[in-house]
């Protein structure tokens, strides 16, 4: 059942995409394909991304919260939680896209490993035909593991990660200059790890594309630091869309 029902459409998607257009390379056609596919999961990121802007909007009433009710940590989740009732914010939607990204994501391990070195046409559905496309990007190799690629993947992840804490600055601005602070350890933790993973997790990129995910699956290696890449550009995008539409609305009802 997961193999017709999630692998074997994106597998045929992949290859389709080939079909139709003869003249990319296998490269270009994960670019495109990628871009696809996170446009089809669009309307669920677009939910988590707006629940994340709007807990950070109203995150000086919940340190305030947090403070008050310090000394009893189940009041205080309580008094958290009817703040964001009455904010209409639901916390808790980011873990529907987490449950539904997982088993996409592994199905799309399994297909740019089958993408590599050639195409099994056993998957094909009967109007897919097989392309026999170039293994490249751009004249640049993806029959393996790729430094340039990695690295190209390290620095737009640093990049997506720098724009994202960017944009939370502003609200911890306001939170410093007019509201009270939670002084509390796991709340300075928490605020340590956030500004911690802006390096750590272009470390694990470059790690995962140039030596964790090629011990495992060599073929696609290069593919999936494609797919990586093109996804952290599109992420950056969306979020900054998302949230000059957010605050454009903000601006447009608070206009007297």
């Amino acid at each position: 059942m997961y193999n017709e029902i999630i692998f074997r459409p994106l597998y045929n998607i992949l290859v389709g995409i080939m079909d139709v257009l003869p003249w990319v390379d296998v490269g270009v056609a994960v670019i495109i394909f990628t871009i696809l596919i996170r446009l089809i999961l669009f309307p669920l990121s677009k939910s988590a991304l707006l629940t994340q802007v709007r807990m950070k909007e109203v995150e000086p009433e919940a340190n305030k919260i947090k403070l008050q009710y310090s000394a009893d940590r189940q009041v205080q989740a309580t008094k958290v939680m009817e703040l964001y009732k009455a904010k209409n914010i639901k916390p808790f939607s980011g873990v529907l896209l987490l449950f539904i990204q997982l088993p996409i994501l592994i199905a799309l391990i399994s297909v740019f490993y089958k993408i590599s070195p050639s195409i099994d046409s056993n998957l094909l559905y009967s109007f897919i035909h097989d392309p026999k496309p170039s293994l490249t990007l751009l004249g640049l190799s993806i029959s393996g593991k790729s430094f340039v690629l990695s690295l190209i993947t390290a620095v737009i992840q640093f990049f997506q990660m720098h724009f994202s804490l960017a944009a939370h600055q502003h609200n911890a601005l306001v939170a410093k200059n007019g509201a009270v602070q939670p002084t509390d350890f796991a709340s300075k933790l928490s605020g340590s790890m956030t500004t911690q993973m802006k390096f750590m997790l272009p470390v694990l990129a470059f790690a995962s594309t140039y030596w964790l995910i090629p011990a495992q699956f060599p073929q696609a290696a290069s593919i999936i630091a494609i797919y990586w890449s093109v996804s952290s550009l599109f992420t950056l995008a969306q979020e900054l869309y998302i949230r000059k539409k957010y605050l454009l609305t903000i601006n447009k009802i608070e206009r007297p």
